[in-house]
């Protein structure tokens, strides 16, 4: 039998217009931390969201992995049961804040599929499967929004999605993970080593007990391919992003970078390379490397993220704030709501994935920059002439050298021009074979300059 109700949905769904008097579903995977939050807000700031949104916004439920926990909510609104939330016919969108892959991805295009609106801050699976739940949202006209899963409630998706829609962004580049900058931020102002500081990071409740998507990287490259993506319009997975963590930074490279005027930062970066034949394509890459302090990202410090978009006609913009977070995430995750919510009520859709640029993957030792090379050399007559040498015969130019004696040797630290990644490469690979160089101890990219 076919209820009122019923053929009020089946006709909002076929129209994509809800009635003012219609209210507007809400499923919740996952009440962690940042779930939590997105709770509290739908049930406290009801009559708010109903006014921005036209119509009502109701928790219809809320899926969990254990019941006999106090959430603080109803009861009748929790469950093990996430297909099912999904499945019902009062959900017209759904949040996913649960984390993880699978089963993540299966209740999202099911979802979409269902045509249904999503919202999720799950970087780790946009990076890898965007595609495939863009494809679905736009074969069954739902909404995908994801303004979340990068830099907590920084704006920065959606600008590059609409906002720059018009203009042509040549990069991108950012701090995107609090928890690294935290320890880099504490080494550069403390002097400690990286192991005290990550040990101090994890007490405080900045790192996780294993701290590796983090610190090795994983995290900034999973945001680094979503920023790729929606900003040069080309499918970025973070397999495409070439990756180095803060692990083995120590408090004497934050020393040297202090001593010629920078800092360290693990960055975040996606930029329009082109060749010598001109052909463009674009790098994507996190690593640590050394700005200058007059750079906006130097001052970025502790747990802050910020992100720097540079295009033609806007020139730089900068974006920063809170990264990380259950608050500041489910800001993001409920202005991404209000706006699918409006799309239920008017009848408008979201901007698809948009990948017609399709440009290349840069492999990382084609692309260029500046290096910063620190070496223990042998304290006596020819040395630099040696090692200048290696740097020629490999067509690395050399901007600024550095040495300063060091007990029985010496310290020499080496500041190039712009030069390939694999030229540098092999620069480094002959310098330790030098009897003159008895160690090269840090090759740190040199980022933010104008040469």
């Amino acid at each position: 039998m076919t209820t009122t109700a019923s053929r009020e949905k089946d006709t909002a769904a076929k129209t994509g217009v809800w009635g003012s008097d219609h209210p507007i579903g809400i499923a919740v995977l996952g009440m962690g931390t940042v779930g939590t939050e997105v709770v509290r807000i739908i049930r406290n700031q009801a009559e708010d969201l109903c006014n921005r949104v036209g119509a009502p916004v109701v928790l219809r439920g809320v899926s969990v992995r254990d019941l006999s926990k106090d959430r603080g909510i109803p009861a009748e609104l929790l469950t093990t049961d996430a297909e099912a939330l999904v499945a019902r016919d009062d959900v017209d969108i759904v949040v996913e804040v649960m984390g993880g892959i699978d089963p993540a991805r299966k209740l999202i295009k099911t979802a979409l599929e269902a045509g249904k609106s999503v919202v999720t801050a799950n970087k780790a699976l946009l990076a890898d499967h965007t595609g495939e739940l863009a494809s679905a949202a736009e074969a069954h006209r739902a909404d995908l929004y994801f303004e979340a899963a990068v830099a907590g409630a920084i704006p920065v998706v959606r600008p590059l999605i609409q906002s720059l829609s018009g203009d042509r962004v040549n990069r991108v580049v950012g701090i995107v993970n609090g928890t690294t900058n935290f320890i880099l931020s504490a080494m550069a102002e403390t002097g400690a080593a990286y192991a005290d500081v990550l040990a101090e990071a994890t007490r405080l409740g900045y790192a996780e007990a294993d701290p590796t998507a983090d610190v090795e990287g994983y995290d900034a490259a999973a945001k680094a391919a979503i920023l790729a993506s929606v900003a040069f319009h080309t499918r970025v997975t973070s397999a495409d992003v070439y990756r180095e963590g803060i692990s083995k930074i120590t408090a004497e490279d934050l020393e040297t970078a202090a001593a010629v005027g920078c800092t360290v930062k693990l960055l975040a970066m996606a930029e329009r390379v082109t060749d010598e034949g001109g052909k463009e394509s674009i790098s994507v890459r996190v690593y640590p490397a050394l700005i200058p302090r007059k750079h906006p990202l130097a001052s970025v410090s502790g747990a802050f993220n910020a992100v720097v978009v540079e295009a033609e006609n806007s020139g730089r913009l900068m974006f920063y704030g809170q990264g990380a977070g259950g608050a500041p995430t489910a800001s993001a995750v409920m202005g991404d709501l209000v706006m699918a919510a409006r799309n239920k009520f008017y009848g408008g859709r979201a901007p698809g994935e948009s990948v017609y640029a399709e440009l290349p993957i840069a492999s990382i030792g084609d692309t260029p920059t500046r290096y910063h090379v620190n070496m223990q050399v042998a304290d006596r007559t020819g040395v630099l002439q040696a090692v200048a040498g290696e740097f020629a015969k490999h067509g690395v130019s050399i901007s600024t050298v550095r040495q300063e004696g060091h007990d029985a040797g010496a310290r020499l630290v080496v500041v190039t021009h712009h030069a390939r990644e694999s030229d540098l490469a092999d620069t480094v690979a002959a310098l330790a074979e030098l009897d003159s160089v008895t160690s090269v101890t840090s090759v740190l990219r040199l980022e933010g300059t104008e040469e």
